[in-house]
């Protein structure tokens, strides 16, 4: 199967600045610290994956282990700091609630935003609008602006969206957290669907189950290294057993 996904030896760099505002100058000067006022955080360390064309995988770990940055890369709104990423493909990506609209707008107004900014013409958009309002049932919140939304309406919103623009290679940061249990169940009736028809499809959650669920394979990472890919029932597994008895992962 041909890889629409590729890292090599991708790795992310994070530099902190540890006295960046007033307070913290302050303190670090009242301490005399000579110490250095920056550090590095390496979110994630030397990746190598592979994921072909119509694959679905969820990404597991725990907060912090790289999880967000990794689909970030993918997604291009990040760049590694060394390493090659690769993806061939239209992508659609959900990385984080709100992003692409703006609070000031309206529901139907962001939704031209957002499709715009994701590929999609104003004629392609018009075409899909009544399904896009459809698919988001958020009721007259849809001529409200964005900054009267709960997080899931937000969230109702940004997948419908995502839902009409046809990826190839469709990216969910997360986001069935905040939906309630219809809304869940109608994404990932949608998410089958994509991937019946050959969507590549990466998850990031803290679901194990849903990941057995919806994906094919998993990757494990911790901190920002790749633990385990393979089989998700398998991956899940392992991951799980390692939470459990509190061992740390394997390197």
């Amino acid at each position: 199967m041909t890889a629409s996904i590729k890292l090599t030896d991708v790795s992310k760099r994070f530099r902190i600045n540890l006295g960046s505002s007033f307070l913290a100058r302050l303190v670090l000067d009242r301490l005399k610290s000579r110490g250095p006022r920056t550090r590095d955080h390496w979110a994630l360390k030397n990746i190598d994956l592979e994921i072909g064309a119509g694959e679905s995988v969820g990404i597991i770990g725990t907060n912090g282990s790289g999880k967000t940055t990794l689909l970030s890369l993918i997604a291009g709104t990040m760049y590694p700091t060394s390493g090659r990423v690769e993806v061939s493909g239209r992508v659609g990506s959900l990385l984080e609630l709100g992003a692409g609209f703006h609070p000031d707008l309206t529901g139907i107004e962001n939704i031209y935003l957002n499709a715009s900014l994701l590929g999609l013409s104003r004629a392609e958009v018009e075409e899909r609008l009544d399904s896009i309002i459809a698919f988001a049932d958020i009721g007259e919140y849809i001529d409200a602006p964005l900054n009267t939304y709960s997080s899931g309406m937000y969230a109702r919103l940004g997948f419908a969206v995502v839902a009409h623009i046809d990826p190839e290679i469709l990216l969910i940061d997360e986001v069935f957290a905040v939906g309630d249990a219809s809304f869940t169940e109608k994404s990932e009736r949608a998410i089958r669907r994509f991937i019946d028809r050959g969507c590549t499809f990466l998850l990031v959650s803290h679901g194990v189950g849903q990941v057995q669920r919806m994906c094919q394979k998993a990757a494990w990472i911790d901190q920002g290294r790749l633990v385990a890919y393979g089989p998700s029932e398998e991956v899940c597994t392992r991951y799980i057993t390692a939470l459990r008895s509190g061992a740390p992962a394997p390197t």
